[in-house]
């Protein structure tokens, strides 16, 4: 139910909108404090409440609870208002832009495995655990990375900062920037639109929005499914 819901939303994200307004902003880059951080609320609002809200309604909750941390933190960096508030805009937006495709997937996950066999929060994100599974007495660690194409995908695991209890599993995958523009002047596909094709654990919607599919999941519940038998 949950999946079905936040499919529909994310297909209403007006991401090109978004991209336009946020991609050139810059300004708020340095490293900030976990306290005016968003990945707890967004683990909250779109995982722990299921409210599916869209950017602008998040933000706004994002910058009334964390009012008085956030000019503080502004007043520290001596950045004029206008600069630093619509440099946190833009900062918190690639932040909600990146880790509710994450949470998607661990709604993709829990219609595979099964209700109530997925955790995440900012303390497993921490860990390296995006998605945590338990499924069948089995932990299984899921970390999301969106990669550039370099000829050949690494099978270097994705660094740990602490080793957690459970199996490791990376979910590597490529957004090609001609999603919006799949075809050449002579009219063939584009090479990195046919490997998106091709990698059936993502898909997009026609806004853009790359999601993961069941087949990101699906494998290792066999595979886990056969070992029982």
């Amino acid at each position: 139910m949950y999946l079905e819901k936040f499919d529909k939303f994310l297909q209403t994200v007006p991401l090109k909108d978004y991209r336009k307004k946020y991609s050139t902003i810059k300004i708020v880059e340095m490293d900030l404090p976990k306290d005016i951080q968003a990945i707890e609320l967004l683990y909250k609002v779109y995982w722990g409440e299921k409210k599916f809200i869209t950017f602008e309604e998040f933000y706004k909750r994002y910058t009334k609870e964390k009012r008085d941390l956030l000019e503080k933190f502004r007043q520290k960096t001596t950045m004029c208002k206008d600069c630093f508030y619509r440099g946190i805009e833009a900062r918190i937006y690639r932040t909600w832009a990146g880790l509710i495709t994450q949470i998607h997937g661990g709604y993709v996950a829990e219609s595979v495995f099964g209700n109530g066999t997925v955790s995440m929060s900012r303390e497993l994100d921490s860990l390296g655990a995006d998605i945590r599974v338990n499924y069948k007495n089995r932990v299984l660690n899921y970390q999301v990375k969106k990669t550039s194409f370099s000829g050949v995908m690494s099978r270097v695991p994705l660094p740990r900062k602490k080793k957690n209890t459970g199996e490791n599993i990376d979910i590597k995958y490529e957004v090609p920037t001609c999603l919006s523009d799949p075809k050449t002047k002579s009219g063939e596909f584009r090479l990195p639109y046919l490997r998106f094709l091709e990698d059936k654990r993502t898909k997009a919607f026609d806004n853009g929005f790359v999601v993961f599919t069941p087949d990101t999941f699906l494998p290792k519940k066999k595979e886990i499914g056969n070992s029982l038998k």
